[in-house]
Formats: C-alpha cells, sequence, structure tokens
C-alpha cells in the first residue's frame, strides 16, 4: 500500500457515474491495473438483469432520520448537504468499537497514566482508528458495495448519485493519508525506533482495501470477510494502543486475535440484511451460505464460546475476580439474544447490538485491565 501511495501520478474512474437498472450494459465491480506510472480504476461491465432493485429508487419525500443520516445506518433521511453525506459515507456509528480498543490498548499496556501527554496521545490515536482509517474504510467499501445498495438501500448517496465519483475517491484519499499521516506521528511522539504504530496502520488500510476490492474481495467468503473486520475491530486498534504507551507483546497478539472471533460473530449480525443483495451479487455471506437459522447460531456461538474461552484463559493465568466479572457480563448479553436476534435478526438487529455489544466491550476492558497486572 505505502509503495501505491508514492508511485501513482494518477487515478481515473471511468463508466462508473451511475446505476441504472434497464436492459442497457451498467457498471459492475471495479478492476485495478497497476503501470510502473500510473494507476487506473475503472468498470468492467455487468449486464442489468444481474442487479435489479428491491425497493424504490430513492427514499419517500420526507421520510428517514436525519440523526440516522449523521451514524450512516438504515432508515436515513435523503441530504443533499455534501458534508453531511461525506460524514455519512464514514459511519461514525462504527467509530466507536475503534476508540474503545485504543482504551483497551492503553490499559493493557499498564503505562498509561492521566496527564494532558498521555490523554492527548490517546485521542490522536482514537482519531486515527476511527474517523480517518474507519472512514476510509467504509466510504472505500461503500463505493465498491454501491451495486449491492442499489437492492438493499438504493437510496444510499452513492448508488442514489448525490454525491459523485471523483468526490468519492478524493474522500477515500484523504482519509487514507491523514490517517497514515497521524499514525506516523504517533511514532515520533512515543519515541519509536521502529515505526510500528504506522505499519500497523498500513497493514489495516490494506486489509480494509483487500476485503472490499476485487480481485480478492475478502467479503466474498463469509469466513475470512468476517473475521478480517473482526480483527480490524478488536485487535487493531488494540495493538495500536498498547503499542503506544507500551509494549507489543506476542502472548496479546494471540489472545486479541481469539478476541477477533467474536467481532467475526458480530459482523454476521450486519449481513442479515444485505441477503438479497449478496445473493444477487454471488457474495457468500454466511447467511447466504447457510440459511438464516444457521447462521443465527452461529453467529451467537462465535461471541459467546469466545468469551467463555478467553474467561479459562484469565482463570488459568492466576486471574479468577476478572475471568469470574468476564463471565458474568456474557449473561446479559445471551439475554438479549435470546429476546432480539434470535427472534428475529433483521428486524431487532439495531435494539440487539445497543442493549448485548456495551457488554462485550466492558468485557475486552476486564480481558485488557487483567492482561496489565
Amino acid at each position: 500500500m505505502a509503495s501505491v501511495l508514492n508511485t501513482v501520478s494518477s487515478l481515473r474512474l471511468s463508466n462508473a457515474k451511475t446505476i441504472r437498472l434497464r436492459t442497457q450494459l451498467i457498471p459492475g465491480p471495479l478492476s485495478i491495473s497497476i503501470t510502473r506510472r500510473r494507476l487506473t480504476v475503472r468498470a468492467t461491465e455487468t449486464e442489468s438483469n444481474e442487479v435489479k432493485a428491491k425497493a424504490p429508487y430513492k427514499a419517500p419525500v420526507g421520510g428517514g432520520s436525519s440523526f440516522n443520516q449523521i451514524l450512516g445506518i438504515k432508515g436515513a433521511k435523503q441530504e443533499t448537504d455534501k458534508w453531511k453525506i461525506r460524514v455519512q459515507l464514514t459511519k461514525p456509528v462504527t467509530w466507536p468499537p475503534l476508540v474503545w480498543g485504543v482504551v483497551c490498548g492503553a490499559a493493557a499496556s499498564g503505562n498509561f497514566h492521566w496527564n494532558s501527554e498521555d490523554v492527548a496521545k490517546a485521542i490522536v490515536c482514537m482519531i486515527m482508528s476511527g474517523p480517518c482509517l474507519t472512514g476510509y474504510t467504509q466510504t472505500l467499501n461503500d463505493w465498491y458495495d454501491r451495486e449491492i445498495d442499489a437492492i438493499n438501500e438504493p437510496y444510499r448517496p452513492i448508488p442514489s448519485g448525490v454525491i459523485s465519483e471523483n468526490e468519492v475517491i478524493t474522500q477515500v484519499w484523504l482519509l487514507l493519508l491523514g490517517g497514515l499521516g497521524l499514525a506516523g506521528l504517533l511514532d515520533v511522539w512515543a519515541g519509536h525506533d521502529f515505526p510500528v504504530i504506522f505499519y500497523l496502520a498500513v497493514g489495516g488500510s490494506l486489509v480494509s482495501y483487500i476485503y472490499s476490492a476485487p480481485p480478492l474481495k475478502l467479503k466474498q467468503n463469509g469466513w475470512i470477510g468476517n473475521f478480517s473486520l473482526g480483527a480490524s475491530y478488536i485487535s487493531l486498534p488494540w495493538w495500536a494502543g498498547q503499542a503506544l504507551f507500551g509494549t507489543l507483546t506476542p502472548d496479546i497478539i494471540v489472545l486479541t486475535l481469539l478476541y477477533s472471533i467474536a467481532g467475526l460473530g458480530i459482523a454476521i449480525v450486519n449481513d442479515f440484511k444485505s441477503v438479497e443483495g449478496d445473493k444477487a451479487l454471488g457474495l457468500q455471506s454466511i447467511p447466504v451460505a447457510f440459511g438464516f437459522e444457521t447462521a443465527k447460531w452461529i453467529s451467537v456461538g462465535a461471541i459467546d464460546i469466545t468469551q467463555i474461552s478467553v474467561a479459562g484463559y484469565l482463570l488459568g493465568a492466576g486471574k479468577p475476580y476478572h475471568a469470574i466479572a468476564l463471565l458474568g457480563l456474557i449473561i446479559p448479553q445471551v439475554f438479549f439474544q435470546l429476546k432480539y436476534f434470535l427472534k428475529d435478526p433483521v428486524k431487532y438487529d439495531v435494539k440487539y447490538q445497543a442493549s448485548a455489544q456495551p457488554f462485550l466491550i466492558l468485557g475486552l476492558l476486564v480481558t485488557a485491565l487483567a492482561t496489565s497486572h
């Protein structure tokens, strides 16, 4: 990724200004060719009968929520203000787990102190992880998901055409370069001989790119795609926070990657609302591959079994009180899984995540505090 940034002299998009659901050819998945001096992004062609809208191409006039629009979640109000649209594309609702991951990493380091310098470092790391690099990831994903969104949520900014392709690509690059720049600054600020935070940011950005973009497009496979998403939301910000204030150790890397299996389960929750689009474009998400009922149990199993396993690890490491606290935090998650998610993962997805996930992220902090002593 870093080498591409240094050698790119132009970036051109063609044949993707709009998505028309007629019998004519429309833009399909993006393909990339890299030459010595030029990076060209172009759209291949897909028959229009492969992408058929299941909903009105625009949200009803006056419908939708302004709050949902700013957060970047479904049920958003149609907007014409470009800055509100830009914020919507970054999906601020996805930032908190990354911010919390930095908190957990700082706690696990055992070296964070409540002074102005450490707080300032933590805030910059949170901005890097949340608004910049998560915003880059979400904007990039929306660009490559425009055909799916034309089916599932055709009123979203990109498929509805309220923001141009050049504006989207400019936003992607500015957020990416901003995040990498902050990562380099944090390495200098922390006095690192090796720029570990910068390389974590580069690695995370590359994972984000291959998650969304062809030819690899990790999200085509439910297992690989969701695990990479879980690792990006749990492991990477934790590693960045711990490297900023202390030393990133192999045992923490293994432990957080194990915790990322719970992130895989959380990622599956978001797949249920996209089944129609995933089927139409051949993406093998877990609900598409296994069906709704099996996918629901895979999701809750990944979340619960992972946390139980981590509690067992903490017990074996001589941290019984932390293990008991973690087990206690699993109980309300199971309750809300039964109350909401297992009943209807589409209807109750927002309620379920709002109710259950706070207990999961508190469990992450318990684990971080256990590993810091």
